[in-house]
């Protein structure tokens, strides 16, 4: 029987993000998958955590009694202090992210996934604080760890020509939709949210690397042909979303409308109620958000670099996320050829049905073994 120590701070994230639904989804396909793995949840102290997340409650769950603020920088510099020893009796630590790596015995392997390499590729998105830990995290996880889990082969080809790391170390396991589907009919949801039909959407968080100004600027474009659609941005805000509020603020033709973070049934219904869903980010190490609009059959338009080409296939519009011009065209494209958007519906729902948890967990338990096996 394998025993698994799993770093699980992003639970407790007030946004838990892409990260906390990695956990939140892996970790019960993983027991599913083996029932005898032994699966034990830890974390940093929160003065003030989020509500305790279901997954809590379903696992034995440590905590570390130190913040994050000093408890990242050591564990990334000098892998101190260790775990207790009821965690480090365990086969195996996880740690979900290079934003921290924690140590692990020397009888433990270590698994790390590396979920991207946008502070490198896009340095200018992060604040210098965040492009600092996350150096630090990916210096140690390539150093230490047994294993490295990429989400997509550009993940992995990011790491293999931007750090000396051993390539047999590097799996690529991709990751799959997670929202739940909601009941009925969305347009109770849409109403009360205040969101005006028709529309297009785009998921995530408000920050530069989602391109969102460059976005906004296309859908004006397309919009001051006689479009109706409004332009609904999904998410909660992040860094520097101030050069975004600034270009809304902008007159022009169309409706752009901020909803705020959502709840999973409230961003269910979002998705299910829009024309098309547009996703030009600069840089992804997966994208879960295309493959949310896809599986729901929303005929979808995404970026042709990074990591997303390899999630949507053929089943979206690709477009060069440096290209207003280009990101306009395949908007007014998607929204008057029915039977394009019709077409890429079909591609969408089957395309994300080739990306699954149960497949994920599968690949994972087979990289535990080759990291007890180093």
């Amino acid at each position: 029987m394998t025993s698994v120590a799993f770093h699980a701070d992003q639970l407790f994230y007030p946004a838990p993000g892409g990260i906390g639904t990695y956990i939140r989804h892996l970790v019960p396909a993983l027991t599913r998958h083996d029932p005898s793995l032994e699966v034990k949840l830890f974390h940093a102290r929160f003065d003030a955590p989020a509500p305790p997340d279901p997954l809590v409650r379903s696992f034995r769950t440590e905590e570390i009694p130190q913040s994050i603020k000093t408890l990242y920088p050591r564990w990334n510099l000098t892998a101190r202090p260790g775990l207790s020893a009821q965690l480090s009796a365990l086969d195996l630590v996880h740690a979900p992210s290079t934003v921290a790596v924690p140590p692990a015995d020397d009888r433990q392997g270590l698994v790390v996934t590396v979920h991207d390499l946008a502070f490198l590729v896009v340095p200018a998105a992060f604040p210098s604080r965040w492009r600092t830990m996350f150096r630090m995290g990916l210096r140690a996880a390539v150093k230490r760890a047994d294993a490295l889990i990429a989400p997509s082969r550009a993940t992995a080809e990011d790491l293999l020509s931007r750090t000396k790391v051993d390539p047999a170390k590097v799996h690529v396991i991709p990751e799959a939709a997670s929202l739940a589907w909601g009941e009925g009919d969305a347009d109770e949801t849409l109403t009360r949210l205040k969101v005006p039909l028709p529309y297009l959407l785009s998921v995530g968080t408000l920050e530069p690397r989602k391109n969102l100004v460059r976005l906004i600027r296309a859908y004006r474009r397309a919009a001051s042909s006689g479009l109706p659609h409004a332009l609904v941005l999904a998410g909660p805000m992040g860094w520097r979303h101030q050069t975004l509020l600034r270009e809304i603020a902008l007159s022009g033709p169309g409706e752009v409308v901020l909803t705020g973070a959502m709840s999973p049934a409230e961003l269910d219904a979002l998705y299910r109620g829009a024309s098309a869903f547009v996703y030009p980010a600069l840089y992804e190490g997966f994208g879960l958000p295309v493959l949310e609009a896809m599986a729901r059959g929303v005929p979808t338009i995404c970026s042709n670099t990074s990591s997303l080409p390899e999630v949507a296939g053929d089943a979206a519009l690709g477009v060069n996320p440096a290209s207003v011009r280009e990101i306009a065209s395949a908007i007014q494209t998607l929204l008057t050829d029915t039977a394009m958007a019709e077409r890429l519906a079909d591609l969408g729902r089957a395309r994300a049905e080739r990306f699954s948890w149960d497949e994920a967990a599968r690949l994972t338990l087979q990289v535990y073994e080759k990291a007890l096996q180093r």
